[in-house]
């Protein structure tokens, strides 16, 4: 061996010495995702020694999570070290390595910092109805990953249910006018009763409301007392953009006045009207749905909903575009942490009606 030979080999080891140790993944078998009735695709992670081994196994299996996630919209992955919320971000950052903000914010969430976010703060035992995330936005989240720190004591799931079969259950004719006109939602901030402007949009200046509203197709109209209404129209269904497949993709069931409990809905109605309504929805034309139209829509995503008891370590990886959420009432302690990420812009997933600024 040559003197030259002997000091590249003394280099190369001592560059091999410095270098961190990596862990190995584990063997590369294909994960058996289970599809019990009533539950999601879900599937047991093997035993890791830390959240390092395991980020490196998940690395080694997004191309066979991608495929799996265009099949069943939501992956519970179960067994993980998942304990903290760094751990959660490591997690986050490989499987949605790009994040999305939260904007024109509408429910109450507390922030645990790097992007990580309370899935809500909504009280205990309000239950949740099932809805895209940010389907109102002309940007939204294409991933959203839930993680549990700490499970309650009962009930508490986070539903999710296949927005392609949501749409093959929705009776025809509401169908074909979700697809001829899309759906109106129509906004009022209030520091009282909903989300103030201030608090939803970011800011204090009326100014910054005013152009984040022009550039996002969202007329406005500001109040004697400071308030603001809002109304966009948007697309019902849209297509994933990866596969191509019609989805029921909004809100309306979610901010429907009908969705309301009857006693807080006409309280809310006698005293500020139906336009003062923090929320309310319609169809793209206006027309108003009646309860007979909502309790058909809540049914089609009753027949496409599964759930699974939350345990510690959960993760849920799911495609916002094919698949959308709820949560059930709960008791005790709670800790479901999300993030959201990958953001699809509106215009790429071929939308039924084109974004509208527009009121009724």
């Amino acid at each position: 061996m040559t003197t030259t030979t002997v000091r590249t080999a003394v280099r190369a080891n001592a560059v091999r010495a410095a270098a961190p140790t990596v862990p190995a993944p584990a063997p590369t078998a294909v994960l058996d995702w289970r599809t019990a009735p009533g539950k999601p695709a879900t599937a047991e992670a093997p035993a890791f020694a830390g959240i390092d081994e395991a980020c490196a196994w998940l690395q080694e299996r997004l191309p066979e999570l991608t495929g799996a996630l265009h099949v069943h919209g939501a992956l519970y992955l179960r067994g993980l070290p998942v304990r903290t919320v760094e751990d959660f971000a490591r997690v986050r950052d490989v499987l949605v390595p790009e994040r999305t903000p939260y904007r024109e914010k509408a429910t109450p969430r507390s922030s645990f910092g790097d992007d990580v976010f309370s899935s809500t703060d909504l009280p205990p035992s309000q239950s949740i109805r099932m809805h895209n995330e940010n389907s109102y936005t002309l940007t939204f989240p294409r991933a959203l990953l839930f993680g549990c720190l700490t499970a309650p004591a009962e009930q508490g799931a986070t539903p999710v249910a296949d927005v392609r079969k949501v749409l093959a259950n929705v009776p025809p004719a509401l169908a074909e006018k979700m697809r001829e006109h899309g759906w109106l939602l129509q906004r009022s901030y209030s520091e009282y009763i909903s989300t103030d402007w201030k608090t939803a949009f970011a800011t204090e200046d009326p100014a910054d409301v005013e152009r984040y509203c022009a550039e996002n197709r969202i007329a406005l109209d500001w109040q004697e007392d400071g308030n603001l209404r809002t109304s966009q129209v948007r697309p019902g269904t849209i297509r994933h953009p990866d596969t191509g497949e019609e989805v029921w993709f909004n809100h309306l069931v979610f901010w429907n006045e009908w969705a309301l409990d009857e006693e807080l809905r006409e309280t809310l109605v006698d005293e500020f009207g139906r336009e003062g309504l923090p929320f309310n929805t319609a169809f793209g034309d206006g027309t108003p749905l009646s309860r007979e139209d909502l309790d058909a829509l809540q049914e089609a995503y009753d027949k496409a909903t599964v759930r699974e008891r939350w345990q510690v370590g959960d993760v849920m990886l799911v495609d916002n575009i094919l698949t959308s959420h709820g949560r059930d009432p709960f008791r005790g302690d709670r800790k479901i942490v999300v993030a959201m990420g990958n953001p699809a812009d509106v215009e790429d997933c071929h939308p039924s009606v084109r974004p509208a600024a527009r009121f009724a």
